[in-house]
């Protein structure tokens, strides 16, 4: 195994991520850059478009594939609903909608013609029974003539479509292998401008949770409801330079019919090395110093290797499916998560990847989350080399987070589980 870090004397550091074989270097005298987009002059909200900001937005609910499941606040605690009619969404506030995705990466024809693979029996049902309403037929006409309309049918073959057409091709609505779970606000509670964006980091520690659950939850659905799934891919784009449609605070989870080519290489590793995880993750971070926070059952730290600058969250279950782990274990995950992006900041782009366990492997591989900072550009060295040039190296960045989480831990923003190293 190759030293994953290696401080040159002039200060470059060098770094080869443990669990990818990625290579990365950090030219000296970078870290001190901004994060953040260039600033801009803030615009005033009109109240008028409330909740109606995008076609997430709770007050655009037609816009959107039909719901499959809700979760809203109930007194002091917190429940799911499902089976709800296009009638009735407005019945309820949904702190976080599961939308299948209007542009589906895998569709259900995909699934269907190589697979023979059909819609389970409960989405059968919620079909029939959706579409048993004016405002549900509406709806799901509505959106499949703009899948068409997006693939460049003409609008003359459009307008003589009928309802039965759209009916047929609307399988994919009810049967989704691509799902979104969106969270309610787009900007902050009380928000006056439009640079007060709602993320991850501005949710409260209780709030994180039920999305970290409520995700976790339909990647298990997700592996239930199809037998061909080898895999389901979980990840998080905030703003339009991490790859974001919307800058409105959603999870994505695809299931794909290959194990991803990253969890066939870090599978081949454990095999050899099975306390690979233990051993570069927190134990390295440790001996580095590049442990920014830990709970009870998992730990976060900065990155090694990462195409671009990483925080690292780890669980410390090495055998659970991410659905296995106890409530306490999904919370300090989920705690942690949520104090990383709180320190980064809504202004910084990031992509947050998810890693699992595949269900069809039988080795130590726990649930980790990656936040990535997209805070450059690859370019043509990167794409030439394979080897990628960061600003900032992990020492760097785990004295900003660190730093950060202080000021947030005093200000009672963090779960109370979160300990920051002093």
């Amino acid at each position: 195994m190759t030293e994953p870090l290696e401080r040159l004397p002039d200060g470059t550091v060098k770094q080869v991520n443990p669990f990818t074989g990625t290579k990365v270097w950090t030219l000296p005298d970078r870290g001190a850059r901004p994060l953040a987009r260039q600033a801009r002059v803030p615009l005033p909200l009109d109240p008028a478009d409330h909740d109606r900001y995008c076609a997430f937005c709770w007050g655009r609910m037609l816009e959107t594939p039909p719901e499959i499941a809700r979760v809203v606040r109930a007194g002091a605690g917190w429940r799911e609903v499902r089976g709800l009619l296009a009638e009735d969404l407005h019945s309820s506030v949904p702190e976080f909608r599961l939308i299948p995705n209007l542009f589906e990466i895998l569709s259900y024809d995909y699934w269907h013609l190589s697979h023979g693979w059909h819609a389970t029996a409960d989405a059968d049902a919620r079909r029939t029974a959706y579409l048993s309403t004016p405002l549900g037929r509406d709806q799901v006409s509505a959106l499949v003539r703009t899948k068409l309309r997006a693939r460049g049918v003409p609008g003359a073959t459009l307008a003589a479509r009928t309802f039965e057409e759209d009916v047929r091709d609307s399988a994919e609505f009810f049967a989704s292998n691509h799902d979104v779970v969106v969270a309610r606000r787009h900007y902050v509670d009380g928000a006056t401008t439009d640079t007060e964006l709602a993320g991850s980091g501005t949710l409260s520690p209780e709030e994180h949770w039920q999305y970290v659950a409520f995700a976790i939850e339909t990647a298990r659905r997700l592996y239930a409801d199809n037998p061909f799934a080898c895999y389901v891919s979980i990840f998080q784009n905030w703003l339009s330079p991490a790859g974001a449609s919307f800058d409105h605070l959603h999870k994505q989870l695809v299931a794909i019919d290959e194990l991803s080519v990253q969890t066939e290489r870090e599978a081949a590793r454990v095999r050899a090395e099975p306390d690979l995880y233990a051993r570069w993750g927190e134990t390295y971070a440790a001996q580095q110093g590049l442990v920014v926070a830990s709970t009870p059952s998992a730990v976060a730290f900065a990155g090694v290797g990462h195409q671009y600058p990483s925080l690292e969250v780890h669980s410390r279950d090495p055998r659970s499916l991410p659905w296995e782990l106890g409530d306490e274990q999904v919370r300090d995950f989920s705690d942690l998560l949520h104090a990383c992006h709180a320190a980064t900041g809504v202004d910084v782009p990031t992509n947050e990847e998810w890693h699992h366990r595949p269900p069809t492997l039988d080795l130590p591989m726990p649930l980790r989350a990656v936040i990535k900072w997209r805070i450059s550009t690859l370019a043509g060295f990167e794409g030439g080399t394979k080897i990628y040039v960061n600003t900032i190296d992990p020492w760097a960045v785990r004295d900003r987070v660190v730093g950060r989480l202080k000021e947030l831990a005093g200000d009672g923003a963090l779960s109370p589980s979160v300990s920051v190293p002093g």
